[in-house]
């Protein structure tokens, strides 16, 4: 017989009790970092998703260690003000921890990592409330997918779905076409829910997943030292109105 799917009753005790426990873990583990490499990072991530924040892990894991989310843990692990700190001069960096922002903890020199997540950029789908950064109208025609090489016009069975996401198409000999143009969307203008899922299936990518450098802690001489300049505009963080849940903390 099926196991039920019905909600069944879930003790908040020990809910409490295991988040505890995991956040005390989890605090302990940034604090173990910090005491073995010379640098540690505060970054910040647009357009995040975990797909690529896995990614930099990956290409990361043999010589830096990365926590992201949780920042009031991490704050509390690098300790807010001087009587707190875990070591000189981490409060600088603890109180700027606020939203989406991570650490990254490794012996590498500071201008090789600068120089590393300056050219690391990986282009992705737009989601609902990202704002549109180009103006794309398809054509009248044959409805095209971008990201083919070279572009092919969808299916017959993809019809259905088009129509679905605001298309006006017909069927001539077996492939949705559009007998006058379709404005998707408008440079500037926040997406809808329609608006994501159709420039996903034309395979127009809208945002730049990338790491932001905030600032840099030396253990050597407990100095913070800001990169000015080197935030995210609201544009280039890639906000949205659903985000994603929160990537684990360490690997």
């Amino acid at each position: 017989m099926p196991k039920s799917k019905r909600s069944k009753v879930v003790s908040l005790t020990k809910v409490s009790k295991k988040t505890r426990e995991h956040k005390n873990a989890l605090l302990t583990q940034v604090q173990q970092n910090i005491e073995k490499w010379k640098y540690c990072w505060l970054f910040e991530v647009g357009a995040m998703r975990n797909t690529h924040l896995k990614t930099v892990r990956n290409l990361w894991k043999d010589s830096a260690r990365i926590f992201f989310g949780r920042g009031a843990v991490m704050a509390k692990a690098l300790g807010t003000t001087m009587e707190e700190e875990h070591r000189m001069g981490l409060h600088k960096l603890a109180q700027q921890i606020k939203g989406q922002v991570g650490l990254l903890l490794t012996d590498s020199e500071p201008q090789e990592v600068i120089e590393w997540f300056d050219d690391f950029r990986q282009a992705d789908y737009a989601r609902t409330g990202n704002i549109a950064t180009r103006t794309i109208i398809l054509p009248a025609g044959p409805v095209m997918r971008a990201h083919s090489d070279p572009p092919e016009p969808f299916p017959h069975n993809e019809d259905p779905q088009l129509r679905k996401l605001g298309l006006t198409t017909t069927m001539k000999r077996g492939v949705p076409t559009l007998d006058n143009p379709h404005r998707v969307c408008d440079k500037g203008k926040a997406l809808t829910g329609e608006q994501a899922q159709l420039l996903k299936l034309i395979g127009e990518k809208m945002v730049v997943f990338r790491v932001a450098l905030l600032a840099r802690w030396d253990a050597a001489t407990g100095e913070v030292v800001q990169l000015e300049g080197r935030g995210l505009s609201t544009e280039q963080a890639g906000a949205e109105i659903e985000a994603e849940g929160d990537e684990e903390m360490s690997e």
